[in-house]
């Protein structure tokens, strides 16, 4: 057996994408878009793939909704300057409020091609809760590369 096969880890790198982030519905965090962090692929060895993923935990009344619509995008700029979408996925219902309202949670997978993306790439998200005022959402984001030129440190 390879060690491929016992280790994940040491195939793939995994990074923060954006802050820790709260929505209330109608108020703040409400449809605004979350700009992540941009990260360098030549520092994790220009990786072939990647998976943006999105945890999300939500309180929804019932039958009220959690969207998010995302993108990750990319330039060989640093400071990402004329950035193109590498992948989107337009809002989509991710969770609904449960019977007499309640908590959920789930995870929002993008999965992506990036070997002919710039060095530089970002993750974006935007949450949308459909209710007035009273639901709440807690997100987050990280990237998950693979595919590197070199296997990570």
């Amino acid at each position: 057996m390879t060690t491929q096969f016992r280790n994940i880890g040491a195939l793939i790198s995994v990074m923060r994408a954006t802050a820790n982030v709260a929505a209330t519905a109608g108020g703040a965090g409400d449809n605004v878009e979350v700009v992540g962090a941009i990260i360098d692929r030549g520092e994790i060895g220009f990786p072939q793939s990647c998976v943006l993923a999105i945890p999300f935990s939500a309180t929804l009344a019932e039958g009220e909704t959690l969207s998010i619509a995302c993108e990750i995008e990319s330039s060989n700029d640093p400071n990402l300057s004329g950035a193109t979408a590498v992948t989107t996925a337009a809002s989509a219902v991710v969770a609904t409020g449960p019977s007499g309202g309640g908590a959920v949670t789930g995870t929002l997978e993008l999965d992506a091609a990036i070997m002919g993306a710039g060095r530089y790439v970002r993750a974006n998200f935007t949450p949308d809760l459909s209710a007035a005022n009273t639901d709440t959402a807690a997100l987050s984001s990280v990237l998950v590369f693979g595919g590197a030129d070199r296997l990570p440190a």
